[in-house]
C-alpha cells in the first residue's frame, strides 16, 4: 500500500515533465532540495524509554518511597485516631510505587532485547529523537523528502525511525534521479547530512551534492588555527602551515572504516606560531584519502553562495504545509508502514493541489488525459 501511493506522490512531477515541450513558460528544474523533519507518532513521551531514562525514573520512585516510609514513622506518633487512616493511605501509595518499581525492572528487561536501545509502548516502531526547531526530544519518525526547487514538488519521500540525517543523502539523491528520469542532479543539503562517505556516493552516482561542513572544531573557537588555515598540494602531497613551513606525510590510520593520512612539520617544537597553533609538540592535520572530492564540493558551493537560501525556501515551505495540514498530533496511524501510507498521502494530496496551481484544472486534465492515452 505504501509504495504504490508513494508512487501516485511523485505523478505530479511525472506530469509536469510530460508536458515541459508545450509549457515554454515552466521553468526546469536545476536541482533538488534534501531536508528532513521530525513528525510526531501517536506515543507520548512518558510511553518511550531508554535505558537513562528507566533509571532516573527508578531514582524518582526510590526517593518517593523512601518520603513515604517517614511519613509512615511519623504518623505512627500521631493520635491514635488519625493512625489507622493515615497509615492505610501511606501503605496503599507505598504498594503503588513498588509495583512501578517493578514494571521499570520489567522494562529495562525488554530494553536489552532493543537493538537501539529504546523501547515505545504505544507505537513499537516510533523513536525519541532530536527536534532543533524546538531544542527538545520529539517521540516520532524522520521524515526524508526531496523537493525540486523550480516547481516546488516532492520528488520523493520516505519515513524512517533513524533520527540521523548522516546516511540519507545518497539514497534519497538517488532515488529522486531515478523518479525525474535525469542523468544528472545536483543535491543541496544541510550540515545535518555532511559525509564523506555519502557524498562520494552522490558523485559516483551522477549526482553533485552541495552539503556545507559542519563547524565542530574547537581550535577556531579556542582562538587556533584550524584545518582550513592550512594549504594541500596535491603535487607535493603536504600541507604548507599558517608559518609558512611543509607538513609532510607521516603515516596512515583507519578510523571508523575510512582511510586517514597525518601530516606534520618536524619544525612545529620550535615555531614562533606554535601557541596560536596546538598545544601539544606538533600540530598534526588529518586527510581522508577521498578528501578531494569535498575540496572540490566546497568549491561549487562558494560559487554558488545563493544555494542554501534557496534550499531553505524550497523544502521547510513543505514541511509546514504538511505539518499545518496533519495538525498538532501529526500521524493518526502506528507502525512504520502505516505511518509511510499516511504520508504519502498527504505527499499525493500537495503534489496534486500544487500541479492545479501550476497548470490550472483545464490543463491538469488534458495532461493527464494525455498520459492515460
Amino acid at each position: 500500500m505504501a509504495r504504490r501511493v508513494k508512487s501516485c506522490g511523485q505523478a505530479g512531477l511525472r506530469l509536469l515533465e510530460e508536458r515541459q515541450t508545450q509549457l515554454e513558460w515552466l521553468p526546469r528544474a536545476i536541482e533538488d532540495g534534501i531536508d528532513s523533519s521530525k513528525f510526531k507518532a501517536v506515543n507520548s513521551r512518558d510511553r518511550n524509554f531508554t535505558p537513562g531514562k528507566v533509571d532516573k525514573r527508578q531514582e524518582q520512585i526510590e526517593q518517593s518511597i523512601q518520603r513515604y516510609l517517614t511519613a509512615l514513622a511519623t504518623a505512627d506518633r500521631t493520635q491514635p485516631a488519625e493512625v489507622e487512616a493515615k497509615t492505610g493511605r501511606l501503605r496503599q501509595k507505598i504498594a503503588t510505587l513498588r509495583e512501578q518499581m517493578q514494571r521499570m525492572d520489567t522494562i529495562r528487561d525488554e530494553l536489552q532485547q532493543q537493538p537501539d536501545g529504546q523501547l515505545s509502548l504505544t507505537d513499537s516502531d516510533a523513536r525519541a529523537m532530536i527536534s532543533q526547531a524546538k531544542g527538545t526530544g520529539v517521540v516520532g519518525y524522520n521524515v526524508q523528502t526531496v523537493v525540486d526547487t523550480a516547481h516546488h514538488l516532492i520528488v520523493t519521500h520516505e519515513v524512517t525511525n533513524v533520527g540521523s540525517d548522516r546516511a540519507q543523502l545518497a539514497k534519497m539523491g538517488t532515488a529522486a534521479k531515478a523518479a525525474m528520469g535525469k542523468d544528472a542532479l545536483q543535491a543541496v543539503a544541510d550540515r545535518g547530512y555532511f559525509s564523506g562517505p555519502e557524498i562520494k556516493a552522490c558523485t559516483e552516482a551522477g549526482i553533485v551534492p552541495l552539503v556545507p561542513k559542519p563547524m565542530t572544531g574547537c581550535a577556531r573557537a579556542e582562538g587556533r588555527f584550524s584545518k582550513a588555515d592550512f594549504v594541500y598540494s596535491a603535487e607535493d602531497d603536504a600541507y604548507r602551515c599558517p608559518a609558512g613551513e611543509r607538513a609532510s606525510y607521516r603515516m596512515t590510520t583507519i578510523e571508523h572504516g575510512l582511510t586517514l593520512r597525518r601530516y606534520w612539520s618536524s619544525a612545529c617544537p620550535k615555531c614562533p606560531l606554535k601557541a596560536r597553533c596546538t598545544p601539544a609538540n606538533h600540530r598534526r592535520v588529518t586527510r581522508w584519502e577521498h578528501e578531494a572530492v569535498l575540496e572540490d564540493m566546497q568549491r561549487q558551493l562558494d560559487r554558488q553562495p545563493e544555494a542554501m537560501t534557496l534550499r531553505r525556501c524550497t523544502v521547510e515551505h513543505v514541511f509546514g504545509t504538511l505539518k499545518c495540514w496533519m495538525g498538532a498530533t501529526h500521524f493518526l496511524t502506528r507502525g512504520l508502514e502505516h505511518v509511510g501510507a499516511e504520508l504519502a498521502l498527504h505527499v499525493l494530496a500537495y503534489n496534486f493541489k500544487r500541479v492545479l496551481n501550476l497548470l490550472g484544472m483545464a490543463r491538469t486534465m488534458e495532461a493527464v488525459r494525455m498520459m492515460g492515452a
